[in-house]
């Protein structure tokens, strides 16, 4: 969806078809909630206590929305955000020791916060200071370090930082899912750090937005945009057929008719024989009549349970909203679990979660296979898109956008050109 908003921008003609009935695909918001029952097969109807079907918009898949990241950008360069209102997530937090804390994110909370001892804090606050005045383009900031050599593991060790601020630094704040990153140049975290804090600076209480009405009203969105700029939006259309000639795509046949085109954008669920399987992840939708224990009663929030706590190689992440963000009835809180699966038994890896959200009055459970594609699309035309991942925040779906951009387009995808397009057709005064 937001590519074919971004592609009518740049004044290309779009047809833009769906199979479903509704916006958004596999990371659809679906209500009522008794559509949510009927998808996870479950018997009968939801209880009276869950209020009416239709106060629900339950994500499939959850992700919040970095403030200063990539997405948002994306919105504010499109405009989109006209369709859309968005709240502050409230709390951040990071799982230690079978307990929840919160993520220190500002000096003034790490000064005071139980996750570390006092000298510790010290020097935490030390790689802060270090970490916000960092910047690439000037070595007098780098204080020795080359940030295109010298390993994140060597900038911690500089710092003299602990294990356990290890993990939440590197989960928590720079949102790694594993600990690959520490042997890599630290360019890359250094600047993750920097767009948590920059995210925090913009509304402090978390980094994180969600809309209201939930992640469905995105697609939509998009929709619109690419409509304006004459863009046709086809739901409920059934494909039956990718044509191809000699290697490349020529159109798409769809109830007996072909629709013609030069390149086709796609999940992998349209093309299974260019995709590869690459792993499994498994998301727990849970419906709770309370709000997380030791969250502070917060009526928004994420967790994240690093790898290290619970002896796995991927983190374990718990995004809840409520009824403040209508995607639930008075009262009633959304938690939804999710984690990149590892072994045969994937509901036993994502209990630790579980765990902090008891009493569950509803579970529904689902498994998904990631896929990738196997086919670039030079020869063939054909841009695919990776499967969503377990993580809670948009910058790697956003990385994947701007990778099918730069394959269809040739050049990189560019926020600025962006604006420029946009001003060409609406004029710049109306902007203002």
């Amino acid at each position: 969806c937001i590519l074919s908003g971004i592609m009518s921008v740049n004044g290309k003609k779009v047809l833009h078809m769906d199979r479903n009935s509704y916006y958004g695909g596999e990371s659809a918001s679906i209500t009522p909630l008794e559509d949510l029952y009927k998808r996870f097969n479950l018997p009968g109807t939801p209880p009276e206590s869950m209020g009416r079907g239709r106060d629900w918009n339950v994500d499939l898949i959850p992700k919040f929305l970095m403030a200063n990241g990539q997405l948002v950008k994306m919105l504010l360069y499109t405009e989109v955000t006209r369709y859309l209102d968005f709240k502050v997530i409230e709390g951040s937090f990071v799982y230690k020791g079978g307990k929840i804390y919160k993520v220190p994110s500002t000096e003034a909370e790490a000064l005071a916060s139980s996750l570390m001892g006092l000298f510790e804090k010290r020097r935490f606050r030390k790689f802060l200071v270090y970490v916000a005045n960092f910047d690439e383009n000037d070595p007098r900031t780098f204080e020795g370090v080359d940030p295109k050599k010298t390993t994140m593991r060597d900038v911690y060790k500089k710092f003299d930082l602990g294990q356990d601020v290890i993990d939440f630094t590197g989960h928590a704040l720079a949102l790694y899912r594993t600990d690959d990153y520490l042997d890599q140049p630290c360019q890359e975290t250094i600047n993750r750090i920097k767009l948590y804090s920059e995210s925090l600076a913009r509304y402090g209480k978390s980094p994180y937005l969600y809309p209201l009405y939930g992640l469905g009203e995105l697609p939509q969105g998009f929709a619109r945009l690419s409509a304006i700029y004459g863009g046709t939006y086809m739901l409920n259309k059934p494909i039956e057929e990718i044509v191809i000639e000699n290697g490349k795509v020529v159109g798409v046949k769809s109830e007996g008719e072909v629709a013609r085109c030069k390149q086709l954008i796609c999940d992998p669920s349209y093309v299974s024989d260019r995709v590869t399987k690459v792993g499994q992840v498994i998301r727990v939708i849970c419906i709770l009549s309370h709000p997380i224990k030791n969250t502070n009663d917060a009526n928004s929030c994420q967790i994240i349970i690093p790898q290290n706590q619970v002896n796995r190689k991927s983190d374990i992440y718990v995004c809840m909203i409520s009824s403040a963000h209508n995607v639930a009835a008075q009262g009633k809180y959304i938690a939804i679990a999710s984690t990149t699966v590892e072994t045969a038994d994937p509901e036993k890896e994502i209990k630790p979660a579980l765990d902090l959200l008891e009493p569950i009055e509803q579970k529904f459970v689902s498994i998904s296979d990631l896929f990738a594609p196997t086919d670039l699309g030079t020869e063939s035309q054909i841009f695919i898109s990776r499967t969503y991942d377990a993580t809670t925040h948009f910058e790697t779906t956003c990385d994947d956008i701007k990778d099918i951009y730069k394959r269809m387009m040739g050049s990189e995808f560019d926020f600025e050109e962006m604006k420029r397009k946009k001003n060409d057709i609406y004029g710049e005064e109306e902007q203002q």
